[in-house]
């Protein structure tokens, strides 16, 4: 076996290519959004019980600066999460998987994503 392997990697040097960023961000995103039912199934409970428990649940996502940020955090992750879905559904039916194409669609999700990103931000803090 040969010893000509490299010690030590300066990691500040290697980058990821666009399409592993895509995937692992859409990774992440599913994580959030896996993990945020924790939060709003006990919402959601909450504010089928009663009025009052739905007034209460509209009034803290509604006026409560950290509970619209709880929101637009989740539509973002969403967002994304669809958005690299739709991707993945294309290139599972053969489409976009060169690397020019896979370049090209990995680029489309984020802008469309970022787009999203931004109208829902709008739609939620206007």
């Amino acid at each position: 076996m040969s010893k000509a392997r490299p010690v030590n990697l300066d990691l500040k040097t290697i980058r990821l290519p666009i399409t592993a960023i895509v995937s692992i961000v859409h990774r992440v995103s599913s994580v959030i959004l896996w993990v945020s039912m924790a939060i709003f199934l006990p919402v959601l409970y909450l504010s089928l019980a009663s009025e009052n428990g739905f007034g209460d649940m509209l009034g803290f996502f509604d006026q409560n600066p950290l509970g619209k940020f709880v929101v637009w955090g989740l539509m973002t992750a969403f967002g994304y999460y669809f958005c690299a879905t739709i991707k993945h559904i294309i290139q599972d039916f053969g489409h976009c998987e060169e690397l020019d194409s896979g370049k090209s669609i990995s680029i489309a999700v984020l802008v469309i994503s970022g787009c999203f990103c931004v109208l829902s931000g709008v739609w939620v803090w206007a």
